[in-house]
């Protein structure tokens, strides 16, 4: 999923910390997502999500449980 959805395989970032942090959020993220998708009646896949929370943000920052954007 991190490869497919996430598109790990294209990211360009190869040196230093950056690696790793990216690889955390990504494994954060899939974690998040398969929260949602498992949740979701009917089912959704797990780009479904990803692509509802990209157009609602306010969404995403509820299951960090920040408060909105203003």
């Amino acid at each position: 999923m991190r490869d497919v959805t996430l598109g790990e395989d294209a990211c360009r970032v190869r040196k230093g910390a950056a690696t790793q942090v990216l690889a955390a959020l990504r494994n954060a993220v899939v974690y998040l997502v398969s929260g949602v998708a498992q949740a979701c009646e009917p089912a959704i896949s797990h780009a479904g999500v990803i692509r509802r929370l990209s157009c609602r943000p306010d969404e995403a920052l509820q299951l960090l449980d920040l408060p909105p954007l203003q």
